[in-house]
């Protein structure tokens, strides 16, 4: 899949999100759809009764932008959010153009802190 993305510096960055992930994860790339790489899984319920299972944490290389899935949201981590760079932010997905625009190692912190509030909050069974 990444293979096929056209932008060079965005097929690039996407591997290097791919490794960075699979490390703080522990958890190996699945493909979610046609266009999503997930790490880990947990299983959510609302209180309407729907559920379902989602990934812990991944990415999308969209054609504007790298799309990050950070699940836990954005609102616990101003302090982090402040020191990253260059970026945009919608309820659960942080927007990069290019890792280069932002902190690697601020990233990193997000993306682990993140996924261990996740682990938290959604334990598996």
């Amino acid at each position: 899949f990444l293979d096929a993305v056209p932008d060079e510096q965005k097929r690039a960055d996407s591997y290097r999100l791919l490794e960075l992930m699979e490390e703080l994860t522990g958890e190996p790339p699945v493909l979610w759809g046609p266009s999503l790489v997930g790490f880990g899984k947990y299983h959510y319920r609302y209180a309407s009764g729907r559920e379902g299972d989602f990934f812990l944490t991944g990415f999308s290389p969209r054609k504007q932008a790298l799309t990050l899935y950070i699940m836990s949201g954005f609102s616990r981590y101003d302090e982090l959010m402040a020191r990253l760079g260059k970026y945009k932010t919608g309820k659960s997905c942080l927007y990069i153009k290019r890792l280069s625009d932002v902190d690697e190692e601020v990233l990193r912190t997000l993306i682990a802190e993140s996924v261990a509030w996740m682990r938290q909050k959604y334990p598996t069974e």
